[in-house]
């Protein structure tokens, strides 16, 4: 899975219409989350910074609840965008999901599990168990 890293304002007009995971690498505002969803009309989750999640307006949030795109909270860890503007979750992140599922744990035991193993916070891991 490939996830957007959009480090400005001014590269929001440079998405691809498919894109389904961006990560805003800065402080939106509900301008720049608007601007988002009509260029990006298949997008299924925005990832931004913890700091920059608290900020998010409610009224931004609520939109996005009614478009069932989910506001996921976390970084990009080690991710260099000069080398490439996608960071990807590895398929091994995917193959242990299928592997705690399979031994029967319950998706919160699963979370909880990936978490401690993977440098993905616990909004991201939820988003990718329940997708």
């Amino acid at each position: 899975m490939k996830i957007r890293v959009v480090s400005s304002k001014a590269e929001i007009d440079t998405l691809k219409l498919n894109e389904e995971i961006v990560h805003l690498a800065f402080r939106p505002s509900n301008k720049d989350i608007f601007k988002l969803i009509l260029k990006c009309p298949e997008v299924k989750a925005i990832h931004i910074p913890s700091s920059y999640k608290r900020t998010i307006s409610s009224s931004a949030q609520m939109y996005l609840s009614m478009q069932n795109i989910s506001l996921l909270e976390g970084d990009v860890w080690g991710h260099r965008k000069d080398i490439n503007e996608y960071s990807e979750v590895s398929q091994h992140v995917f193959d242990r999901i299928k592997e705690l599922k399979e031994e029967g744990l319950s998706d919160e035991d699963t979370v909880e599990r990936l978490v401690r193993e993977t440098r993905l916070s616990p909004d991201f891991v939820t988003f990718l168990v329940s997708n």
